[in-house]
């Protein structure tokens, strides 16, 4: 999913491109310069990739090689084990609860400590 532009006669409109199977589907935002459509732009940056301000998370890696697809995993961990309440937020608006918990379920680098809160946290099992 991403966000391109178009410019159509003396303006400039923003499309949201979302993948089913082997289609793309544009899907009509606004135009370019309406604060809603910047603003949703914005957000789409936003979980497009890991941000700055979690450099100190990812110390040994270089954010701009993490992958949000394929390194998820990892960057689930990460969070979940030394994160703040701002991380998960962020996390949460990049994956799925569930995509959340699959990770935390095989994961072998996050401590007992942590996944047993994040269990609670998310209501997983815990009578």
């Amino acid at each position: 999913m991403g966000i391109i532009t178009k410019r159509v006669g003396n303006g400039e409109y923003a499309y949201l491109a979302v993948r089913e199977g082997k289609r793309v589907y544009h899907r009509y935002l606004g135009p370019l310069d309406s604060q809603r459509v910047r603003q949703r732009i914005v957000e789409q940056k936003e979980v497009a990739m890991v941000p700055e301000r979690f450099r100190s998370l990812f110390w040994d890696t270089d954010l701009g090689n993490i992958r949000i697809k394929e390194h998820a995993r990892y960057i689930i961990e990460r969070i979940l084990e030394l994160g703040d309440l701002d991380a998960v937020n962020w996390l949460q608006k990049v994956y799925t609860v569930q995509g959340i918990l699959d990770a935390l379920a095989a994961s072998r680098t996050v401590s007992d400590k942590s996944r047993y809160f994040w269990e609670v946290w998310f209501e997983v099992g815990h009578a």
